[in-house]
């Protein structure tokens, strides 16, 4: 099960109270004050689990409660802090805190853990009350009050992971694109006939050899209308937002419903045309992204029909177009060094950029 979001709340641990103490020894009949101070709450902190890949785990429960910091002792002894609660979550996990009246994906963000062991504090510790004794002064030398500790901090938070890959695989439902990913790496997605197969983002890793890799994720097939909420694209657009490039596949099998061969670069445009659309309708940021574009499953064609209808949907759309099959292999080694060469440059240029 792939879980890519959670509804929790959080809540720190309280300070303990001080202690209303005072010395009492044989030969010491006026000791004063010494009651100490309480101890400090534990605090909720989330932290970065490489090991992790979904929200499954943390999703759950519901509530999640720190230690609450102990009361102060006499003798001057201060009461034991309660423990941190730690909390993992995927690399890629963005916090938001819910509001009142506001949905929770819209809430502030409180941070984005991107970076392994990245740890963020969501709820701070109540601290501990202090103690009588801080109380005594040349006036005052007997105190016989001490100070409560102070609540921890309580919230409910919103979590959303965003997958964090060099390569985005992008195209309408049954485009080919798990096919792709399981025919390049050792991932195992879901592969069948009917639209909307891959009902969650799947991650592969690419060995180029020379200690040179690419993490490509499998996003869900997108519909005209995604941006706004139809299909299941709409979840999983947020997972593009983090990817360096694109590779957009375009099914070859609209060029079998075709009468002829230029409706068929007509459909295959359209259908270009239609999710670049919905990338620049939910982020201006998505349309600018590198991409390689591709006609996936050109097995179907014959032979000599493969580079034609590449050249052709490249006229129309004036973009460079390669054709490909996941099944057989063809034009894959092209792709991938192309894809490599541009997600090398997205690297050069985000290191540049300040």
């Amino acid at each position: 099960m792939f879980l890519d979001e959670a509804l929790l709340s959080v809540r720190a641990g309280d300070g303990g109270d001080g202690c209303v103490s005072f010395r009492r020894e044989k030969y010491a009949p006026r000791g004063g004050p010494d009651g100490g101070d309480g101890g400090r709450g534990g605090s909720v902190i989330f932290r970065a689990d490489p090991g992790l890949s979904t929200l499954t785990d943390i999703a759950r429960r519901s509530l999640y409660a720190a230690a609450c910091g102990r009361r102060g002792g006499g003798a001057n002894r201060s009461g034991r802090a309660g423990e941190d609660l730690i909390l993992a979550v995927p690399i890629g996990t963005v916090v938001r805190e819910t509001m009142e009246g506001l949905e929770p994906k819209v809430g502030p963000i409180l941070g984005e853990l991107i970076r392994p062991d990245e740890r963020l504090l969501v709820a701070r510790g109540g601290k501990g009350g202090r103690g009588n004794q801080a109380f005594a002064t040349s006036t005052r030398q007997a105190p016989r009050f001490a100070e409560d500790g102070q609540p921890g901090e309580s919230r409910k938070v919103y979590l959303e992971l965003k997958l964090l890959a060099d390569v985005g695989l992008i195209g309408l439902p049954n485009a080919g694109k798990s096919t792709l990913l399981s025919r390049i790496s050792a991932a195992t997605p879901k592969i069948a006939d009917y639209p909307f197969t891959t009902l969650h983002p799947n991650l592969g890793i690419v060995d180029l050899g020379g200690y040179r890799r690419l993490v490509v994720a499998d996003i869900p097939g997108l519909i005209e209308g995604a941006h706004e909420g139809l299909g299941l694209g709409i979840e999983f657009l947020r997972h593009i937002e983090r990817t360096r490039v694109l590779v957009h596949l375009i099914s070859s099998e609209a060029v079998l419903e075709a009468p002829d061969p230029r409706a068929a670069v007509f459909l295959l445009a359209e259908r270009f045309r239609t999710i670049e659309g919905e990338l620049a309708s939910y982020s201006g940021q998505l349309a600018r992204k590198p991409r390689s574009i591709a006609i996936s499953k050109v097995d179907l064609l014959p032979p000599e029909a493969r580079d034609a209808l590449a050249r052709s949907l490249a006229e129309a759309i004036d973009r460079p177009v390669r054709a490909i099959s996941g099944a057989t292999g063809e034009g894959l080694v092209e792709l991938l060094r192309e894809v490599d060469e541009k997600v090398a440059a997205a690297k050069a240029d985000s290191r540049e950029t300040p």
